[in-house]
């Protein structure tokens, strides 16, 4: 458990080579972060792997794919698992017709064509997603980088995803300038900042919400996987999702340690002004066309 300090929020003047971090919230019915994936099975992690994280913050800031990464990749990263999901198989065809590349009959555009093949196929493919999941992700390092970052979180150049161009987020990646939910910018370590914005009941509400026993009542204790400092002993696992380039698609490895946060509990669902109608429904009866 880290100490129980809360960093303060970024005065006017800091200096940008202060140490600070920036915390993104991650949450949407669908997510997918593989860092494994091969041809026709497309794996999804059990929380956001740094390059998919740094992939987002690229589109936002309007970086081509072959442009470099260094800056980002050199941020310490780490995340919370407020709530962790479950992960689901999708099964995947595509194509799948049986005509003869020579026959009349042939109809284009359906089925696979393989190399050497004299018909097409069908390609079967596996694709696992995280369903029901919300984290809270950050990046420390330099301020000045971190404010780029949050400004064009802000306003993204191109659209931001969660994994995948299809998986939306349900709320807004970038955190609110207020409390209790924000604010994302803080002067201090990541361990400090990921504790400082409540637990809340993103989503379907009881998806991975068991208070631990551990924890005393009006707190939440929550996993965290963190990069590791430099010669941390307790550190053991390594994941290989540091982006070098993602034209080449090379990456590094990083070695990573889980430690455990307890959090406060916020009562209040950020997605509840969403859900509520500004007018009511419209009956189907009343609809042009509809029976009688």
């Amino acid at each position: 458990m880290v100490r129980d300090t809360v960093p303060e929020a970024v005065p006017p003047g800091t200096p940008d080579d202060a140490t600070a971090t920036l915390l993104l919230r991650l949450a949407g019915p669908m997510q997918s972060w593989g860092t494994q994936s091969r041809f026709l099975v497309r794996d999804a992690g059990s929380e956001p792997s740094k390059s998919g994280v740094i992939g987002l913050v690229c589109a936002a800031l309007g970086r081509p794919r072959t442009a470099p990464v260094d800056d980002l990749a050199g941020l310490r990263f780490g995340v919370r698992i407020d709530h962790p999901g479950t992960i689901r198989r999708d099964y995947h065809t595509a194509g799948g017709t049986a005509y003869h590349r020579s026959s009349p009959n042939r109809q284009d555009g359906l089925g696979i064509w393989h190399d050497g093949k004299v018909e097409t196929q069908t390609v079967i493919s596996n694709r696992y997603a995280l369903h029901d999941a919300s984290f809270l992700a950050g990046f420390e390092g330099p301020l000045g980088l971190l404010r780029k970052i949050d400004d064009a979180l802000a306003s993204p150049v191109w659209a931001t995803y969660l994994g995948r161009k299809a998986y939306v987020p349900s709320v807004p990646i970038r955190l609110p300038g207020t409390a209790p939910h924000g604010p994302g910018l803080h002067l201090g370590r990541i361990e400090e900042a990921l504790a400082t914005i409540p637990w809340t009941p993103w989503g379907r509400a009881g998806i991975g919400a068991t208070r631990p026993e551990t924890a005393p009542a009006g707190k939440r204790r929550l996993p965290c996987v963190i990069d590791a400092p430099s010669g941390d002993a307790d550190a053991s696992e390594w994941r290989d999702d540091v982006p070098a380039d993602f034209s080449a698609r090379s990456f590094v490895a990083r070695l990573v340690r889980t430690i455990w946060l307890e959090v406060d509990e916020s009562g209040a669902d950020p997605l509840a002004p969403a859900r509520r109608r500004t007018s009511p429904s419209t009956p189907v009866s009343s609809l042009p066309g509809a029976s009688r």
